[in-house]
This record gives structure tokens, C-alpha cells and sequence, in this order.
């Protein structure tokens, strides 16, 4: 198995808003307000409406729960969820706060899996292919994730 670096977006978000201690644990909502994304086969604009249903656990970790849109530069919507580990780190809290500057990918542990959808037959290879990816914290506050397709 290999891994194929397929593109990489920022998401400008928004939040959170504190749903609070639950009995799965402490839930914060980040709700995804633009971005945009690079790549050789996929390009575009990050649709807004998206969210990260993100939940705290005792255990120093987040989990991470995306859903969002991806609308190509050609006219096509790719529906994606997220599903990932974050470990919550000083550095990070610090960049999502605005208090701090950008994490870099080796300053914690944010592991994501990917899955994405169309009905666009230009795009039919998504729905058929496997996604991971490494993030990072960035300031504003938002995120950064390098995709790769397992191949």
C-alpha cells in the first residue's frame, strides 16, 4: 500500500459553540465558513454550512467528526466526512484561540480519514477511493489538511 498525495485545502472556521460535558464527553461545534482546496484532479472552494462535531475526551484527544461540501472549480459538489483523532495540545489550543501562532503537522497528532461523494460521473473515482490525511491548527482560527489517496 502507498500513499498518493491527492490535494490539500485550508477551512477558514468558526466557533465553537460549547454544547458542553455530555455522556460522551465535552462537545464543541466548528462550523466551517469558507476554504479552499488545491490538487492536480481536485480543486475548488469549500462550501459553507459544514461543520466539526469535535468531541473532547478525558484522555488528552479529540475526536473528529466533519461533514462538508467541496464544490470544484469545474462546477462539480463532492459531499465529505471526516472521521479523525486530534491530540489536544498547549500549541494548539493556543492557534485556535488566535493566541498563538500556526501549528506545524509534527507539533501534534491529528490523523484524519476521509470519504467522499458525488454523483458527478466526472468525479466517480472519489466514491471508490480511500482518503487520509494529516492536519494542522492555523489562526485565524482554521485548519490545514494534506490529503493522500491509498492506492
Amino acid at each position: 500500500m502507498n500513499l498518493e498525495h491527492e490535494f490539500s485545502y485550508t477551512a477558514d472556521i468558526q466557533g465553537p459553540t460549547e454544547v458542553g460535558q455530555g455522556p460522551y464527553g465535552d462537545r464543541n461545534i466548528f462550523e466551517i465558513v469558507g476554504g479552499t482546496a488545491t490538487g492536480e484532479r481536485l480543486s475548488g472552494k469549500l462550501g459553507t454550512g459544514g461543520s466539526d462535531w469535535i468531541l473532547v475526551g478525558p484522555d488528552g484527544y479529540s475526536r473528529v467528526d466533519v461533514r462538508g461540501t467541496l464544490n470544484t472549480d469545474d462546477g462539480a459538489s463532492i459531499y465529505i466526512q471526516i472521521l479523525g483523532v486530534a491530540e489536544n495540545t498547549d500549541a494548539a489550543a493556543a492557534a485556535i484561540s488566535g493566541e498563538g501562532p500556526a501549528t506545524e503537522f509534527e507539533d501534534q497528532y491529528i490523523r484524519v480519514s476521509l470519504f467522499l461523494e458525488t454523483g458527478d460521473p466526472r468525479y466517480a473515482w472519489v466514491n471508490q477511493t480511500a482518503f487520509v490525511g494529516e492536519v494542522r491548527i492555523l489562526p485565524t482560527p482554521g485548519v490545514e489538511c494534506r490529503v493522500y489517496r491509498l492506492t
